[in-house]
């Protein structure tokens, strides 16, 4: 056995397992764990919770926790807590906040809040007769699961419907029962997947059972019960609208009309090239990833929604529009978020519940809303930008603190250099010729 591979290495202790990576790939230096253990939690016991959220855990991974002041959504003002990396995705939805608030701010309407689960499986009987049962089927489905939902039913949850879905065109057999679920503040994940296991057990039953199937029909081999993370029912719209000459002047001399008419053609790109709607897509999820991290929901299962969403009509397009009408600029974004604030990290992770608690405890219904006009004004600011003056050059003003640090600079050489680079385009080696300079003087 290769000396790098290990046997119950889960079983080991923090301490240990740190040890085991010292001695077998961190060769360099002896002191190696202690960059590990500086980012330990110094509360014991907070940061039992921490290593509780996975597996097999050494250290944290330590990202900016931001704040985004100044976001007029629906006639209240949000201070909106950011975890993000990216040089400039704050101040970007911070100066996109700033803008729209003195414009009426963002507006936004709730399309939906139905989450999806599906139980794949085959059955090798007549179609005719599967449909004809299906209502039974039905009825044993809600009955037997009904121990299960009684809880989420009280507080106005619950399967809201159930079909029969037949995929026997496209692989012999297949069938799925798709179940709609209202699982109000929480994401409800665990939820939907009891409930479809229990589907799955009572699926078999009734055709080992029924007196209506044919002996010679009686299995059902199920493949799998899973929510889906493909919520194109939970959605929301966050839009921004102002009469074009509110708009204002822009850099270079941009008017308004101007501005408009290039932004509106921007959004038009990325509906019609899957290169740039990529792109543009990704500058949206920089603010909405940032506030689902920072509220502890899942950002994997948010991208894979609006990215399918995206693609809802077989091409690649733009989440967000814009239109000019009757003098009227209109930009706006319809995005599935499925998402909680109660429950899994949502109530476990200290952070987390510091920023559901900036921003008012909110419904999940709320922080749909809340997360919608993140991703929009982040948009805002990144097409603005690079219809205006580029993007690059206000990211590397952003960017030049990390160079800085990089070059360990003093707390006068940084003043020195935000001065001087002020009117100059910033590059790494721009920076580091311009410290060697004046430190050689």
């Amino acid at each position: 056995m290769d000396s790098k591979s290990i046997t119950g290495f889960s079983k080991l202790n923090k301490t240990q397992k740190l040890e085991w990576l010292t001695n077998h790939y961190l060769l360099e230096n002896e002191n190696e764990s202690s960059e590990f253990e500086a980012f330990w939690l110094p509360d014991q016991e907070a940061q039992k919770i921490i290593d509780g959220f996975s597996e097999n855990t050494v250290s944290n991974f330590i990202l900016p926790y931001g704040l985004a002041p100044n976001f007029l959504i629906d006639g209240h003002i949000y201070c909106i807590p950011m975890v993000i990396e990216e040089s400039s995705v704050v101040a970007a939805a911070s100066s996109a906040a700033k803008y729209w608030m003195e414009r009426g701010g963002f507006t936004t309407t709730i399309l939906g809040t139905t989450k999806v689960g599906q139980v794949h499986f085959k059955w090798f009987g007549e179609k005719r007769l599967i449909h004809q049962l299906f209502p039974d089927i039905e009825h044993h489905l809600r009955l037997n699961v009904e121990p299960l939902t009684e809880n989420m039913s009280k507080r106005g949850g619950g399967i809201k419907r159930i079909e029969l879905l037949d995929f026997t065109d496209y692989e012999p057999a297949l069938y799925q029962i798709r179940a709609h679920f209202e699982t109000c503040d929480s994401m409800g994940a665990n939820f939907i997947n009891s409930v479809l296991e229990n589907f799955a057990i009572t699926l078999e039953n009734y055709f080992l059972d029924s007196l209506q199937v044919p002996d010679q029909h009686r299995d059902v081999d199920v493949i799998m019960s899973i929510l889906s993370n493909y919520t194109p029912e939970c959605l929301v719209r966050a839009e921004v609208h102002c009469n074009i000459n509110e708009l204002g002047t822009f850099a270079n001399g941009m008017l308004a009309e101007q501005l408009a008419e290039k932004f509106k053609t921007a959004v038009n790109i990325a509906d019609i090239d899957p290169y740039r709607a990529t792109t543009h897509n990704k500058g949206i999820f920089n603010g909405i990833d940032a506030v689902i991290l920072a509220t502890g929901n899942d950002f994997r299962a948010t991208e894979a929604a609006g990215h399918t969403y995206a693609a809802r009509d077989g091409k690649y397009r733009s989440l967000s529009h814009c239109e000019i009408k009757d003098g009227v600029f209109r930009f706006w974004l319809d995005i599935p978020l499925a998402i909680g604030t109660v429950g899994g990290l949502t109530s476990l992770h200290p952070l987390a519940k510091k920023s559901l608690e900036i921003l008012g405890n909110p419904s999940a219904e709320q922080l749909m809303r809340i997360i919608a006009a993140a991703g929009l004004a982040q948009n805002f600011a990144a097409v603005r930008s690079l219809v205006t003056t580029g993007i690059q050059q206000g990211h590397m003003k952003m960017h030049m603190m990390n160079i800085l640090n990089h070059l360990h600079a003093s707390e006068g050489e940084v003043k020195k250099a935000l001065c001087n680079f002020e009117d100059k385009t910033v590059s790494y080696a721009s920076v580091r010729d311009y410290l060697e300079s004046i430190r050689k003087a």
